[in-house]
């Protein structure tokens, strides 16, 4: 078979035929007598054989080794290839997701596609300087990269860098929530804790209301908490119970007070919240330090039923919850009585 035959046949060109027999990998078994290549049988085999080898990425050099030296094994060169290929398909998704990033901009020109450019090589910085001066210093007409951006503080361990990428993030007007509600279901708790972290500082942004409910169900209290008191500060009842739990762990528990105080306000809420805190107290497991911190999450809520446990708290059994209920009656009665307009202490029937 002649090489223009062995070509259409075989689906090699002619020109890679050639090469090939230059370098002594497929070698024609004859010459016809006007000197062309002829091909046998065996050949063509040998030439399905080589393209074969390098479909899975194999050298020619490599080829013709596992072609002709018996001791050219496969199983180390095959282990080689699937580590070359794994790094190669990892560049190629890195590739994939900047190509997105940008896409996503919408960038009017060259310029802005720099601009992301420039900031994804800042956030790939190990310097945690200078990832947070790549989203710091984003001109202000640049487009912003969300989808960059929430990616990055998924990933981002520094508490400084992650800051600055929140606030990037709720300028954004939204974008970039799909990304924060993929990474609210991750795997990995972090990651669940830092989308929580970006949602809840984008309150206007679609969707994050439902995205941080359902983490009000996380197992991770790290998780749970920012979530409660975030939905709390939106009014959200359903985050009451997460919220009294963080005061009887002490995980933010002044935070949540103050927002358990603020729930409060709402007369359809305030014997909720009494309720949940009052039974807490009653808890047999309940120790001197969690039972200060329920006393002290008492004074945050309105109201005379607040004082009136706090007043009965003053004469608890417990010495250390005793003497802070008295200091918070204290505390109380002179904020009630300067709301009054009257000196604290005198009684209002009492004349000069």
């Amino acid at each position: 078979m002649l090489i223009g035959d062995v070509a259409r046949h075989s689906g090699v060109s002619t020109r890679m035929l050639r090469h090939y027999d230059a370098l002594g990998l497929v070698r024609p078994s004859g010459r016809t007598v006007g000197g062309y290549r002829e091909y046998s049988a065996e050949d063509v085999r040998r030439i399905f054989h080589v393209e074969g080898l390098r479909s899975l990425g194999l050298s020619l050099k490599q080829v013709g080794r596992a072609l002709d030296d018996p001791a050219f094994t496969p199983s180390a060169l095959v282990g080689d290839l699937i580590r070359w290929t794994e790094d190669r398909l990892g560049r190629d998704r890195e590739l994939l997701e900047r190509l997105r990033a940008i896409d996503a901009s919408a960038p009017t020109g060259w310029q802005g596609v720099l601009r992301v450019v420039e900031l994804m090589q800042g956030l790939d910085s190990a310097s945690a300087a200078r990832r947070q001066q790549a989203v710091l210093s984003r001109p202000e007409d640049a487009p912003i990269a969300a989808d960059l951006l929430a990616g990055a503080v998924l990933a981002e361990a520094d508490p400084n860098v992650a800051g600055a990428l929140r606030w990037a993030l709720a300028r954004s007007g939204g974008d970039g929530m799909a990304t924060l509600a993929a990474g609210a279901q991750s795997a990995d708790a972090e990651v669940r804790r830092r989308a929580v972290l970006t949602i809840a500082e984008m309150p206007r942004a679609p969707g994050t209301s439902a995205v941080l409910a359902e983490a009000l169900g996380d197992r991770d209290p790290a998780v749970r908490g920012p979530a409660a008191l975030a939905l709390g500060r939106r009014g959200v009842i359903a985050a009451v119970p997460t919220l009294v739990g963080m005061v009887v762990e002490g995980v933010n528990d002044v935070d949540a007070a103050e927002v358990l105080g603020a729930l409060s306000r709402d007369p359809a809420h305030a014997d909720r919240i009494m309720a949940a805190l009052v039974d807490e107290l009653a808890e047999p497991t309940a120790d001197s330090a969690i039972r200060i911190r329920l006393t002290q999450a008492l004074v945050e809520l309105s109201g005379t039923t607040a004082r009136e446990v706090l007043r009965r708290l003053a004469h608890d059994e417990d010495r250390s919850v005793a003497l802070v209920a008295t200091a918070f009656v204290g505390v109380l009665e002179e904020r009630s009585a300067a709301g009054r307009g009257r000196p604290p202490g005198r009684d209002p029937d009492q004349r000069k």
